[in-house]
C-alpha cells in the first residue's frame, strides 16, 4: 500500500526524499516502541540487554533521520530549536515566552522580548 496523496511521478524529487525520510522516521519510532516493550517484559537479563541495545540503535537511526529532516525542511529546525534541550514546560501555549524571554506567535516566530509586568 502506498501512502502518497499526490501522484508519485509528479512529485518533485526533493518532496519524494522528504517522504522517504518521514516514512523511515515513522518506522524507526515504531521499532523503538516494539523493542522498548519487549525489553520491559523480558525476564532474561542477557536477552534484555540485547533487546535494549537493538532499541538504542533504532534511536540512533531515528535521530539521524531527524537531523536530515532538520537540514532539509526549515520549519523542523525552527521547532527543534524551540523545544529541544530546554528546561521549561514542553507544551507552551501560543502566547508563551520562549526560554530566552521572547514572545512566540502561533507559528513559532519570535516577535520581540516580553515586557515584565511592573
Amino acid at each position: 500500500m502506498t501512502e502518497y496523496h499526490e501522484p508519485w511521478e509528479k512529485l518533485p524529487e526533493a518532496v519524494r526524499d522528504v517522504h522517504r525520510a518521514l516514512t523511515s522516521f515513522k518506522e524507526e519510532i515504531e521499532a523503538i516502541d516494539w523493542y522498548h516493550q519487549r525489553a520491559a517484559m523480558c525476564d532474561d537479563e542477557e536477552l534484555r540487554a540485547v533487546i535494549e541495545h537493538n532499541r538504542d540503535e533504532e534511536i540512533e537511526h531515528a535521530t539521524m533521520t531527524l537531523e536530515w529532516l532538520r537540514r532539509h525542511m526549515p520549519h523542523w529546525n525552527e521547532q527543534l530549536e524551540r523545544y529541544l534541550f530546554t528546561t521549561g514546560p514542553i507544551a507552551l501555549d501560543d502566547e508563551a515566552a520562549s526560554p530566552d524571554g521572547e514572545k512566540i506567535d502561533p507559528g513559532g516566530l519570535r516577535i520581540g522580548a516580553v515586557k515584565e509586568e511592573q
